[in-house]
């Protein structure tokens, strides 16, 4: 029978899937059918999607997308990887929404920062100690590239202003809005809104201190434009940024990214 195994079309006779890891691989590699990985054996039937992953063998880029269509589904992942998203502002949202959405397979990042890595960002961006005094644009593509090499990402070192938003982001489906002053993101919103129609924004408000959780939410209160956190809590003297709920919000902004490049517009 003709099953994909590792983004292969290939005939087996094997009838279980360790079965088929016992001839093609070893006992401890890790076994995915049709999306879940295996903790026991399993029938395998004619047109099932199986990967087989070595651990610790750097995977070749169809063997690699082939893991990540196994884990995503090869629908979604299909459609993921055509997307072409913008991640404005590399700091707590941006840089972790731009991790979240190589890990998922989005397949080309434009990555809009002027700022260094500095201590102080330590305490929720997506930066190490090494990657002090690095451009954020250089130390986060860096960091992808360790992750998902086959990720098309392109960096700009430059400070987004009103003059430059539709030379910059014109032709990228879904632009994410992560900075930190209210001004810059009221400026980017309006124009993106105003100039490039056909764009998505995906924007945040409100992510500051440590209040609960379950107050942030995505909205979509104008056709376009969405925005992720809570409203309300700003950073402030005595409510700083921390990492869980600015990750929280990133991961708000990310899934709804995921969402519009599936086709999903609501909420």
């Amino acid at each position: 029978m003709k099953i994909n195994i590792n983004g292969k079309i290939m005939d087996t006779n094997e009838r279980t899937a360790f079965s088929l890891r016992k001839r093609i691989g070893r006992e401890n590699d890790i076994v995915i059918l049709n999306g879940y990985q295996l903790q026991e054996d399993n029938e395998i039937q004619a047109n099932d999607i199986v990967t087989i992953i070595k651990k610790g063998t750097m995977p070749g880029k169809d063997e690699l997308e082939s893991m990540l269509t196994a884990r995503h589904t090869p629908n979604v992942h299909n459609r993921i990887k055509k997307g072409k998203v913008v991640v404005a502002g590399l700091g707590g949202l941006g840089s972790n929404i731009a991790i979240m959405l190589a890990r998922t397979g989005v397949g080309k990042l434009l990555l809009v920062d002027y700022d260094v890595v500095e201590p102080s960002n330590l305490n929720r961006q997506h930066y190490n100690i090494s990657h002090l005094g690095m451009y954020k644009t250089e130390a986060l593509e860096k960091q992808i590239n360790e992750i998902n090499p086959y990720v098309e990402i392109e960096t700009r070192n430059i400070k987004v202003t009103e003059n430059n938003i539709v030379k910059l982001f014109t032709g990228y489906d879904i632009i994410c809005e992560a900075f930190d002053g209210p001004e810059a993101k009221s400026i980017l919103v309006n124009v993106v809104l105003e100039k490039l129609q056909d764009a998505y924004i995906v924007a945040a408000s409100g992510m500051a201190g440590y209040d609960s959780s379950n107050m942030i939410q995505t909205t979509n209160p104008i056709k376009n434009l969405y925005v992720c956190g809570d409203l309300e809590n700003e950073a402030k003297i005595g409510q700083g940024l921390m990492a869980p709920r600015v990750n929280i919000c990133a991961g708000h902004q990310a899934n709804m990214v995921l969402r519009l490049l599936l086709g999903i517009k609501d909420i």
